[in-house]
C-alpha cells in the first residue's frame, strides 16, 4: 500500500486550504502566512473577532436568535453543546453568546441566566472587535 501523506501535508498542497473543520470556532478565522529570515513560511491563525454583543441584553440583536437558558447545578458548557447542538465541542458557540472571558463562567453558579444561540441564528465573527 502506498504511502498516505498526513492531513496537514495534503492542505498545504491546496491553495486557499483551510486547516479547521466547519464545526471549529477558527473555520472562518483567516490564516496568516509569517516568512522568517531563512524564507521558510509559518502559518498561523490569525485573530478571530467577534460582534458586540449588545448592552440592553436579550430582545437586542443577538437576543433574538438565542433562547435563554436557566443554569442547573453541575452543569457544564461542554454538556450545553452537547444538550443543545448535539456536540460537546460546540461549547465556544454558547460562550461567543454570552459576555464571558473563562467559559466555566458560563455554569459556575446555578441560577445564571445564560443565552444559547439558536442553530444557525449567531453572526459569524466578520465585524466588532471583542477577541478570543
Amino acid at each position: 500500500m502506498a504511502d498516505i501523506e498526513p492531513y496537514e501535508n495534503a492542505l498545504d498542497a491546496i491553495p486557499g486550504a483551510h486547516p479547521y473543520p466547519r464545526t471549529s470556532r477558527y473555520h472562518d478565522a483567516e490564516i496568516g502566512i509569517h516568512r522568517q529570515p531563512d524564507g521558510t513560511e509559518v502559518r498561523y491563525t490569525k485573530r478571530r473577532l467577534l460582534p458586540p454583543l449588545p448592552e440592553s441584553g436579550i430582545g437586542s440583536e443577538i437576543g433574538d436568535e438565542t433562547q435563554s437558558h436557566t443554569v442547573s447545578s453541575g452543569e457544564r458548557p461542554d454538556l450545553l453543546g452537547q444538550r443543545y447542538f448535539g456536540d460537546p465541542a460546540q461549547w465556544w458557540q454558547i460562550a461567543d453568546a454570552n459576555p464571558v472571558l473563562d467559559p466555566r463562567e458560563l455554569t459556575d453558579e446555578a441560577g445564571n441566566v445564560i443565552e444559547i444561540p439558536l442553530a444557525g441564528g449567531f453572526p459569524r465573527a466578520d465585524r466588532g472587535d471583542r477577541r478570543v
